[in-house]
């Protein structure tokens, strides 16, 4: 996999695309989704070029792999969102609608979202 250095994220994290940041530290950066799909959607992504979710866990470092998602789980709780609920979801390759290949995990919550497909198994 070559990892494009010029997608969204990879800007976002260079700083040349403004985000409305929710947690930065040296290894991860989260921010708010601008094409809100609920009244909480964060993007979690690393600071490392990883393409998708497969990319990540084959390539990372297992410190970092359990570090992301330990920071995951920080950042839903610093939000307020564990009591009531949140769903995590990454789309991994052109099938799964992988618009941006830098991997990403979009914390949705905020309201009753329902089941995961819809009955065209589409994405709600």
């Amino acid at each position: 996999m070559a990892y494009d250095n010029q997608n969204i994220f990879a800007k976002i994290l260079r700083g040349e695309i403004k985000a409305s940041k929710v947690y930065e530290d040296d290894q991860i950066l989260a921010f708010n989704d601008v094409a809100k799909a609920s009244p909480t959607h964060v993007l979690i992504i690393p600071k490392g070029q990883y393409e998708n979710y497969f990319d990540f866990v084959s390539n990372a470092k297992s410190e970092e792999i359990t570090y992301f998602f330990k920071i995951v789980a920080q950042i839903a709780n610093e939000i307020g969102v564990t009591s009531q609920g949140f769903r995590l979801i990454t789309n991994n390759g052109s099938d799964a609608h992988q618009t941006v290949k830098h991997f990403h995990v979009h914390l949705l919550a905020g309201k009753k979202l329902g089941p995961l497909l819809s009955s065209d198994n589409q994405l709600r």
